[in-house]
């Protein structure tokens, strides 16, 4: 909201509309006349205990966020204990106390089942999933299809007020199925979620949609300044202590929290995090002086290598590097063609296949001198580039 003021939307209204979603999928993929392999329908459960599936499904939906910290992803490298990760937190909010009371209400959920779905197999590699319960967490947390991506790129695009995130979920969800990975001889029967041939377009709005809202939204330069200093005024909130993982700890811990620590750590240069919240609260934050996406030099390293000397020319405390690299597109799932075959999404659309992977590199500076750092990086960056990193 510093960036877009109108985005100023929580994690429980985008928690609603996952929870949404993923019953909208849940109706579609068990309708009769969408099961179109008997591999799929021997995963299936009995029609009678549909009804308890889709309330757990429901149930993870609007659970599988509850562990973000406050900020969301800002800090939580810093700021959790070595190898834990907000799904560690749902998980341990999903199994506590606070929620047993729920879980047992009215006809009784499994919290088992509950986490499973919300956090699926990739996190809980050490806990045997069934194929259906597979299937159900793919639904919330599909990199693909999910419908937690589905829901924050529609609802970001709409509180940030841009057209870049949207795309025809209705035609998407019309079009899932529960599908072989491959009817090609010899190919995978592993059931996954896919799509009718009819969604593809829509599926490739989708994924098109993800790679503009980073591009254009996720990672605008400014957004990422705030980013970092956020997570230097938390990290000084908290001190060695760190983050109060404990669960009573977590849930008292809200954005509400750090927004009223940081206007009174701005007013007052005696408290813990002053440097960092006020130039968050006074928008005097570090400019932006450099970017790969910007430069001729824009070569995976060139961010990285110019770093080192513009720091050193102008002072570690006066400078700061933000970079990232997307590891996959996840644009390869089974699709649904005419005569009842199976085959890649990757096989059947040169759009998907040529969707590009982000990949950014910034340096910021502060204020005062970010006109002299940046033409310094102008005069120098060529002969540094091509020195390796050293000038």
């Amino acid at each position: 909201y510093m960036v877009y003021p109108a985005a100023c939307h929580r994690r429980f209204e985008h928690s609603l509309g996952v929870m949404e979603l993923a019953g909208r999928v849940f109706d579609v993929i068990t309708n009769d006349e969408n099961i179109r392999f008997a591999s799929v329908g021997s995963i299936l459960p009995d029609r009678g205990e549909l009804p308890y599936w889709k309330r757990a499904l429901r149930a993870a939906a609007l659970c599988h966020d509850m562990g973000h910290l406050p900020f969301s992803h800002a800090a939580e490298k810093e700021l959790l204990p070595a190898q834990r990760t907000h799904e560690d937190l749902t998980v341990a909010l999903i199994e506590s106390d606070f929620l047993a009371p729920i879980w047992a209400s009215g006809t009784p959920i499994s919290a088992e089942h509950v986490k499973k779905i919300a956090v699926g197999q990739r996190k809980l590699k050490e806990m045997p999933f069934t194929e259906w319960e597979s299937i159900l967490s793919e639904i919330v947390t599909g990199d693909a299809l999910g419908v937690d991506r589905i829901d924050y790129l529609l609802r970001d695009s709409h509180h940030v007020g841009v057209e870049y995130g949207r795309f025809d979920y209705h035609r998407l969800i019309d079009s899932v199925r529960v599908l072989p990975r491959s009817t090609d001889e010899g190919g995978s029967s592993e059931p996954l979620l896919g799509i009718e041939i009819g969604g593809l377009h829509s599926a490739e709005a989708l994924l098109l949609a993800r790679y503009f809202m980073y591009e254009q939204v996720y990672f605008h330069p400014i957004r990422r300044i705030y980013d970092i200093h956020l997570k230097e005024f938390m990290l000084a909130y908290f001190g060695t202590d760190k983050y109060p993982t404990e669960l009573a700890g977590h849930l008292a811990m809200t954005d509400n929290e750090i927004s009223v620590a940081m206007s009174l750590a701005a007013a007052d240069a005696a408290r813990p995090g002053h440097h960092a919240a006020k130039m968050i609260i006074d928008r005097t934050h570090f400019r932006k002086i450099y970017s790969s996406a910007s430069s001729e030099h824009s070569a995976l390293d060139a961010g990285a290598r110019l770093f080192g000397p513009v720091k050193e020319k102008f002072g570690e405390d006066q400078v700061r590097f933000d970079t990232y690299r997307q590891s996959s597109n996840a644009t390869d799932f089974p699709v649904l063609i005419d005569g009842g075959l199976v085959k890649s999404s990757l096989e059947l659309s040169d759009v998907l296949v040529k969707i590009p992977l982000t990949a950014v590199d910034f340096i910021f500076c502060a204020k005062e001198i970010s006109e002299e750092a940046r033409r310094w990086i102008e005069a120098n960056q060529v002969d540094i580039l091509q020195s390796g990193g050293t000038k």
